[in-house]
């Protein structure tokens, strides 16, 4: 056993004392105000980065780079192939990278990149492209693969496909993640947004889910159709409109599996990937508390976001 590993996995499991956790998050929601969800942020683990006058989107974007932040350090921890699983399961902030430049390239506000130094797949190349065909063509000549067409839709959605199954083929542990990840998106791209998977998004989407299941004609069909392996991430969702909260208990179940490889004796890859499944969770139920906090508190669907 090497050095790196064990210095690794230590800092892994040292890492998750790093997070607010859902009573945490339940009085970040209960502070009812934005300017009180911002007092009791900066008096947690996600203080790096927050201003007092934050915006909900800008304190959204604190929590995030947190986050990140964590999983860079964390990176420096590692040998070589616990930096390549990191780099796949933290490819959510390349994706976001992608979708800010396609705002800016078409005249919106974007906030600045996110800095992904050793997690970045592709980004520097990407982020040269000035034109949707270039970003595609940055792609395509990239591990994220071709995605099919040059639409921003088609864009971001093919390398969410792509990165659930990345995540499958270099992080076993997480396979039954990627699984369910990639059912909710074809299940919202198709059933919700109304759009067709490009030629390749499609037949990465097939590896995962079954060929049958990415044709299927309605929503009922698709989650008949799915594997084991990615059904369990439908069950929450009755219809197409309920998917936001199947993908609560998509963020839940990952929270739950992670604590558990976190906890795991030894020196393998799966107490680092536990640990950033936890830390990911965790700041997903952070910002989704935020949110609630900005509408007024805890309402409804805050079972969903603060379990």
């Amino acid at each position: 056993m090497g050095a790196g590993r064990v210095a690794g996995v230590t800092r892994a499991k040292a890492v998750l004392s790093r997070r607010l956790g859902a009573s945490g998050a339940r009085d970040i929601a209960a502070s009812g105000t934005p300017a009180g969800a911002l007092r009791r942020l900066t008096d947690s683990p996600y203080r790096r980065g927050v201003d007092a006058g934050a915006t909900l989107e800008e304190a959204q974007r604190a929590v995030t780079s947190t986050l990140l932040w964590n999983l860079r350090v964390l990176a420096g921890w590692q040998p070589r192939d616990g930096v390549n699983a990191l780099r796949v399961l933290a490819a959510g902030f390349e994706i976001a990278n992608v979708r800010d430049l396609l705002r800016a390239s078409a005249g919106a506000d974007s906030p600045p990149p996110y800095r992904l130094r050793a997690l970045a797949t592709a980004w520097p190349r990407i982020s040269r492209a000035r034109t949707n065909t270039g970003v595609r063509a940055a792609l395509a000549a990239s591990p994220w693969g071709d995605p099919g067409a040059d639409s921003p839709a088609a864009l971001v959605t093919g390398m969410r496909i792509s990165a659930a199954v990345r995540m499958a083929s270099t992080v076993p542990c997480a396979g039954d993640w990627a699984a369910g990840r990639a059912a909710l998106l074809v299940a919202r791209e198709r059933f919700v947004s109304g759009r067709r998977l490009t030629e390749p998004s499609a037949r990465r989407a097939s590896r995962l889910l079954g060929p049958e299941a990415v044709r299927a004609p309605s929503f009922p069909e698709f989650r008949r159709l799915l594997p084991r392996a990615a059904r369990w991430a439908t069950e929450g969702a009755g219809r197409a409109e309920d998917l936001w909260r199947a993908e609560a208990h998509w963020w839940k179940r990952i929270e739950q599996d992670g604590l558990a490889l976190a906890r795991r004796s030894g020196y393998g890859i799966e107490p680092v990937v536990g640990a950033v499944a936890v830390l990911s969770a965790d700041a997903w139920r952070v910002r989704g508390a935020l949110e609630l906090a900005a509408r007024g508190g805890p309402a409804g669907e805050a079972d969903d976001v603060l379990v």
